[in-house]
């Protein structure tokens, strides 16, 4: 059976347009509701959000979706994604709901969910729910209906559970940091975490208004932390997503820094501590850099598809700790069950304050291979996978760059295209090996 409905993060679209309505989001409450209650008598429901004008909407059509399915449920108000799963687990409830479209413009909306643990669901739960979906509505009688309460101090209980996985013995007096919140759920947050662990913080992409989500700032626009970093000379920059799941960070040169390098450093602190680490999950975009950086120190990279779920379910087959992707979304899965933007901060400033280095410092080594990236549009239907010519030219790609590049050909999931990604240490051998490629699919 195929998902209708649910993608690679939950239910994401546009507000107003299918899915994301109210009438369907109330249906899918109480279908979540229904299945809920096949294995608990009395479940409760988390549910949090981030700072889109349309989270209002979309909360009381779940709420009144969940009530009506015999559900009680808990309102958060705005809290980053990692904080719901934190307090899904500490709390005990049955489920949590994040509304949230993470990096995405105001106009777009959606809704994740995690287990009791703070984990993503599998697909299985998916598809029971839309299974649920196709059934007519069993609404609960008066005596059965569920209840609503707010938990008022629920940005204070997260704030003390990101602080606690920085190191007791370490402290970040001294440093200026520049936080940004893409005026997204962490807005009130991010700054008071890094505050109360001694810093001097600027705060910037602090002021939601509800259309202002991502719009400029944040973890997608780094250029209005590079910007901020240097006319307020501070050490470091941090900027997060709508929904602060996801990082980006700042050296006080203004250097910007992905996802791939700060999975690097975390890799490497831990190293530097004593612990082992037998491996970490990049995913197929992750720098080749990196890879070789990571072998050089013992360490061997695993590459998930592209998607945070991939990476967390490679983790887990391991037993490892450590994965992410350039986009910034990092793992460290003995801090939180999922990606945490605040939390990946702190992992990287503990290094660098445990060290006294900066992140280049830190980063000493490790340059990244530049990356061409071409699409190439094909006729609806085309086998591509099949193209003699194509498997050739690839192969003799990859025999001229030998360890000091590599291939990655993958169909876009939306269009009819074929994305060409080729990595070299030298830029004009990646462009002209990609152009090759795509000239043969062509």
């Amino acid at each position: 059976m195929q998902r209708e409905y649910f993608g690679t993060d939950g239910i994401r679209g546009t507000v107003g347009q299918a899915p994301i309505t109210p009438d369907f989001v109330l249906r899918l409450a109480h279908a979540v509701g229904q299945v809920l209650r096949q294995t608990v008598a009395r479940p409760v429901v988390l549910i949090g959000k981030d700072t889109r004008i349309s989270g209002y909407m979309l909360e009381s059509a779940l709420e009144s979706g969940f009530n009506s399915a015999g559900v009680d449920v808990v309102l958060l108000g705005p809290l980053p994604t990692p904080g719901v799963a934190y307090l899904t687990r500490a709390q005990r409830a049955s489920l949590g709901v994040v509304i949230s479209a993470s990096h995405n413009p105001f106009e777009d909306n959606g809704i994740k969910f995690f287990s009791a643990q703070g984990t993503k669901l599998p697909e299985s739960w998916e598809l029971a729910v839309e299974a649920a979906l196709k059934e007519s509505p069993r609404w609960a009688q008066s005596a059965g209906l569920g209840k609503t309460r707010r938990l008022d101090d629920a940005p204070g209980r997260y704030i003390e559970f990101c602080k606690s996985t920085f190191a007791n013995d370490l402290t970040l007096k001294g440093l200026k940091i520049v936080v940004d919140a893409a005026h997204g759920a962490a807005y009130q947050i991010a700054p008071k975490v890094f505050h109360e662990l001694g810093a001097d913080v600027v705060a910037i992409g602090c002021a939601p208004d509800g259309l202002n989500i991502n719009l400029g700032v944040g973890a997608t626009h780094p250029e209005t932390l590079v910007a901020a970093v240097q006319q307020h000379q501070a050490d470091f920059g941090v900027a997060l997503d709508g929904d602060a799941d996801r990082l980006q960070m700042v050296d006080t040169q203004g250097h910007l820094y992905n996802g791939d390098e700060l999975l690097y450093l975390m890799a490497t602190e831990r190293l530097g501590q004593g612990e082992a680490l037998p491996g970490v999950v990049g995913t197929l975009m992750t720098n080749m850099a990196v890879e070789l950086a990571l072998k050089h120190r013992g360490v061997e990279l695993v590459r998930a598809k592209v998607g945070d779920r991939y990476v967390l379910e490679a983790l887990e087959a391991r037993g490892w700790i450590l994965g992410g992707e350039g986009s910034g979304h990092l793992l460290a899965l003995d801090k939180h069950t999922t990606g945490d933007g605040l939390i990946s901060a702190l992992q990287v400033l503990q290094a660098c304050v445990r060290a006294d280095k900066c992140i280049a410092e830190l980063l000493t080594g490790v340059t990244l291979f530049p990356q061409t990236l071409l699409n190439v549009r094909l006729r609806p239907g085309t086998d591509w996978q099949a193209n003699a010519a194509l498997k050739e030219q690839t192969l003799a790609v990859e025999h001229e760059l030998g360890e000091n590049g590599r291939v990655l050909i993958r169909a876009s999931g939306t269009e009819p295209l074929v994305r060409v990604m080729v990595e070299a240490r030298d830029p004009a051998q990646a462009l002209r090996c990609a152009q090759r490629i795509a000239d043969t699919l062509q």
